[in-house]
């Protein structure tokens, strides 16, 4: 093939998880079909594939962390686990007919928007293409972060990410190191606690830890569901409207969150008796600072003879040991972390080439910003899914999704009522906009008031992780594309109503 003798498509999704495969079912049921979906891995289900360590399971009730247009009455447990999730975003991809469009092992390696005919071309690890339209669904927890620690290189033992766990490595026995004190770790802990020889814990800032209040569905309640399809959608829209009455205490009123605190502070004592232990897991931050934890097997799992918490972050290893910032030192076999992702410095944006010829990476230096989440300036007909200022802090990410995919499906119904060869810039100025008023309801809320530093906080503390409101009102901002923020880009040969001037811009179908 020539230099543009390459395929072409309307839209191309970047990524296979719950936004990706959400767009694709988006784009099916809006009569578009012309579009692949590009996955570096060879399967589908984004964090929920990439995660599979022991204890792995969503801390958002099943029927809620799932798409409205795909219920599933057959959930085993109020708080499904990763096999149920991964196995429920594989069915969706089946009976909505995803599969055709799937490109996998297709790793995006760069992203270049091209002004003069309006789209992006896209160099993957299975050759280029182009597209009208790209859709980035890599999610902020796609690209594990390691710690750079001295030594760790020369470490003789075993060493992974919790997102890459290694299932050929055999725990029992093993003096384990556990790095990090997050989600995942609190339910790595008791899943490997009764099988190593030695945990030593490395914590840096203690969590705050709700019990996790989990429990099988009932055949009776599966049937129920199966037979009144009402019923699913009445339990989804209970736990929906629990969680925006939370909302206010997270947003507008962090001091009612003390309530909270003092069942949390209750949790513990039940499981840790020893004092100093109990004072080591007290966190010294206001509750929903960071993200609220749930565990009832935690706390049990610390208080064994054969764990020991470490007040400290790992700081160094030396041969075989590992050595704490207060000193401490541990002889391990192997070292986890349980360190989190790359949430504010997503790696995608590296590979992403705008109309200036700079990155977004480098637009984003001073800090993620995009308008409605979706769109940021100077990178035309480029779409964000989970983008800055889109996350949660207490209730489904699968609710913002499916907003966000309103906001997609008219974003392309703006562009075919312009006709002709068109694309949708974000002006500047929209970007400022709403980045300054999500900054300024950002000030009072917890997690900015509350004392703690969050992986939610970029290099300079700002916010750009977290959504400051309910889900509600996001899904009202984001419902109708606003043609004013945006500035509208037509191809050579076309006047500003679309209509062709000139046969200059005519393009052959494989390359328009």
């Amino acid at each position: 093939m020539t230099e543009h003798e390459h395929e072409h498509v309307r839209v191309a999704v970047i990524g296979s998880g719950f936004g990706g495969l959400g767009a694709a079912v988006r784009l099916r049921r809006e009569g578009v079909t012309d579009f692949v979906v590009l996955e570096r891995a060879s399967a589908v289900g984004g964090t929920w594939r990439d995660n599979s360590y022991p204890g792995c399971a969503c801390d958002v009730p099943s029927h809620l962390y799932s798409f409205s247009f795909a219920p599933n009455p057959e959930w085993p447990r109020a708080f499904s686990g990763q096999e149920h999730i991964r196995a429920y975003l594989e069915r969706v991809t089946d009976v909505f007919g995803l599969r055709p469009h799937l490109r996998l092992d297709s790793e995006v390696k760069l992203m270049r928007w091209d002004a003069e005919r309006l789209c992006w071309h896209i160099e993957t690890t299975r050759g280029p293409l182009s597209a009208d339209v790209v859709v980035s669904a890599t999610g902020p927890l796609s690209d594990p972060k390691i710690p750079d620690i001295p030594g760790l290189a020369s470490f003789p033992g075993k060493v992974f990410h919790s997102a890459r766990w290694d299932h050929d490595y055999d725990l029992r026995g093993k003096r384990v190191a556990m790095v990090g004190t997050g989600a995942s770790a609190i339910q790595i802990v008791p899943a490997i606690q009764p099988e190593v020889g030695r945990l030593t814990l490395f914590q840096r800032t203690p969590p705050w830890v709700m019990p996790r209040v989990d429990r099988a569905i009932s055949g009776a309640e599966r049937r129920l569901h199966r037979q009144l399809p009402f019923t699913t959608q009445a339990r989804r829209a209970t736990l929906w409207g629990i969680r925006e009455l939370q909302v206010q205490a997270f947003t507008k009123h962090p001091d009612a969150l003390g309530l909270v605190e003092r069942v949390a502070r209750r949790n513990m004592a039940r499981a840790v008796k020893d004092p100093a232990l109990r004072a080591r897991l007290t966190p010294d931050y206001r509750i929903g600072c960071k993200r609220i934890l749930l565990s009832s097997s935690y706390y049990p799992a610390l208080a064994r003879p054969n764990v020991d918490v470490v007040a400290a972050g790992l700081s160094e290893i030396r041969g075989s040991t590992a050595v704490a910032a207060d000193g401490s030192e541990a002889e391990v076999d192997a070292i986890i972390f349980g360190t989190g992702f790359h949430v504010t410095d997503m790696p995608i944006a590296e590979r992403v080439v705008g109309a200036a010829g700079t990155t977004l990476a480098e637009a984003w230096k001073g800090g993620m910003q995009a308008l409605r989440g979706a769109s940021a300036a100077g990178f035309p007909n480029w779409l964000t899914i989970i983008g800055p200022n889109t996350g949660l802090g207490n209730s489904s990410m699968i609710l913002m999704i499916e907003s966000q995919l309103n906001y997609l499906a008219d974003y392309l119904r703006q562009l075919d009522v312009l006709g002709g060869r068109a694309a949708l810039d974000a002006r500047p100025g929209a970007v400022r906009a709403w980045n300054h008023r999500v900054q300024e309801r950002m000030k009072r809320t917890v997690w900015n008031t509350g004392g703690c530093t969050s992986w939610y906080l970029d290099a300079s503390g700002r916010n750009t992780t977290i959504w400051p409101g309910t889900t509600a009102e996001f899904r009202r901002a984001t419902r109708r594309v606003d043609l004013t923020e945006y500035e509208v880009l037509r191809g050579p040969g076309q006047d500003p109503a679309g209509r062709r001037t000139t046969t200059s811009g005519e393009k052959s179908e494989a390359t328009a």
